[in-house]
């Protein structure tokens, strides 16, 4: 057992948000190490009950440590949020990004801090590591990953020069060899931020289709929640919140058919309910709070047919 801790971040704040009905049914779909999950479990009745998923086995290795027969534990990925039956859950919750441990853990590969093998996948039993990209991918697509998902201004001369040291002395390997080679390219560093931090973001993402995945977990919480159901989704960095921010916003509207302008706008299928930031409090013990964004909507009408568009 290692000891990486992790501060779970909103944890009151969320699970006030989410927990409306004790004896509902609950999907946490980004487990992480659990601790929006305990909390959830202390706050459901006897007919209540939460499934745990993840992609990482670490995270389900830790779900597997609690004994409550109210609990179940899936490995799968927040795309995979559609395989609930429509209008079965009474709340959903994602807590993106990476967990505590996953950043302090060198063996994973997702930060600079330490070195190690230059993995980033959250699931390392499957896909393609950061470093078998970057061994293959041209240049271009290594610019565009970084410029597109870290929006790093010096995304093509930080792409020439992996190119470079590619050619001239072998694949980038390690979390540390990446790390040079980003500073070495990057001119103007920002305060206090370490000059590899765009770029690890906007590989790990792209390694993970994290965006894409979260597209797609939005898209199918319209189908898997009740009336009345909650969506809690806390974000990290812009990309994901704009997306988030986004797509309430867009369901939050009463939807006109332009082909028959007459007719009954179809109803909003999401009410926006409330945007949250951690507490100067929360953010003075914990420093990966600081960029936490949470957004809370609530399903309004009846589900809509998983066959149809939304």
């Amino acid at each position: 057992m290692n000891t990486w801790s992790h501060a779970t971040v909103l944890l009151n704040e969320a699970v006030d948000a989410l927990v409306t009905d004790p004896q509902g049914q609950y999907v946490d779909a980004t487990f992480g190490r659990g601790g929006h999950a305990r909390l959830i479990l202390s706050r459901l009745g006897p007919e209540g009950s939460l499934t745990a998923c993840d992609k990482d086995p670490d995270a389900l290795a830790e779900a597997a440590r609690i004994t409550d027969a109210r609990l179940a534990i899936r490995h799968q990925s927040l795309a995979e949020l559609g395989r609930w039956p429509s209008g079965s859950l009474a709340g959903v919750l994602m807590d993106l990004g990476v967990s505590s441990p996953q950043i302090d853990n060198p063996a994973r590969g997702f930060s600079f801090r330490a070195d190690g093998p230059l993995d980033m996948r959250m699931d390392p039993t499957r896909g393609q590591s950061a470093a078998q990209w970057l061994a293959q991918a041209s240049q271009r697509q290594i610019a565009e990953v970084i410029r597109d998902y870290g929006e790093e201004r010096f995304a093509v001369a930080i792409a020439k020069a992996v190119v470079a040291r590619r050619q001239a002395r072998g694949p980038v390997a390690t979390t540390a060899e990446l790390a040079a080679i980003v500073a070495g390219a990057v001119k103007t560093r920002e305060p206090g931020q370490n000059p590899a931090t765009r770029t690890f973001q906007a590989v790990r993402i792209f390694i993970n289709a994290e965006l894409e995945e979260l597209e797609q977990a939005l898209e199918a919480s319209l189908h898997v929640l009740q009336p009345g159901g909650r969506l809690v989704v806390i974000s990290f960095h812009s990309l994901e919140d704009r997306i988030v921010k986004q797509f309430i916003a867009r369901h939050s509207r009463a939807v006109v058919d332009r082909r028959a302008p007459f007719a009954e706008p179809a109803p909003a299928l999401l009410r926006a309910l409330a945007r949250v930031r951690p507490s100067e409090a929360e953010v003075a013990a914990n420093a990966r709070a600081r960029s936490a964004i949470m957004r809370v909507a609530e399903r309004t009408a009846a589900p809509a047919d998983p066959g149809s568009a939304p």
